[in-house]
């Protein structure tokens, strides 16, 4: 029953703001077309961890990312808020898929591009994180004659993590 109360309240509150069910349905498959795109294109992704109130965290950042189904893989220094968040509970993030430089000078443009919701956890198998890297090395090709050996030796030693974000496609 609430199921359905939940539909009803939602196609009630769309009519109020003049869109309808399909129109709220074809937003949500249009960013999910772009979000595909963006994850497959980009070589970064931003995001920012969501305080325990939903609001965004002052900490923000462009990070390099691999795509796995359903979600967005970094490598970041474990003392990194987005980690400490993670450590914290804070799991639920923001993040926006494509390249406007250094969020600090994109005077927010990175909000503008195709984005999720998504729900944080570590990966702690070394296994995994290793056949992760490799797909890292694959797609930053140029830079990871430098970056790959500070990541893995990160990993090893504990200065960084991988940090594995489930992406929900946001639905306008």
């Amino acid at each position: 029953m609430a199921i359905v109360r939940r539909r009803l309240l939602g196609a009630l509150g769309l009519s109020v703001l003049g869109a309808t069910p399909a129109a709220a349905l074809a937003r949500s498959e249009q960013n999910a077309a772009a979000l595909d795109t963006a994850l497959a294109e980009s070589p970064l992704l931003y995001l920012s961890p969501l305080r325990s109130n939903g609001a965004l965290s002052r900490c923000q950042a462009e990070v390099w990312f691999q795509a796995v189904p359903g979600a967005a893989v970094v490598v970041t220094r474990s003392d990194a808020w987005r980690a400490r968040a993670i450590r914290q509970g804070l799991t639920a993030t923001q993040l926006w898929i494509g390249d406007v430089g250094l969020w600090r000078r994109s005077n927010g443009s990175y909000r503008s591009l195709p984005s999720a919701r998504a729900t944080g956890t570590t990966i702690e198998d070394a296994a995994e994180q290793a056949r992760l890297l490799d797909l890292f090395g694959a797609k930053y090709r140029r830079e990871w004659g430098v970056w790959g050996p500070r990541f893995r030796r990160g990993l090893n030693e504990g200065s960084r993590v991988m940090l594995r974000y489930d992406l929900e496609p946001l639905t306008s």
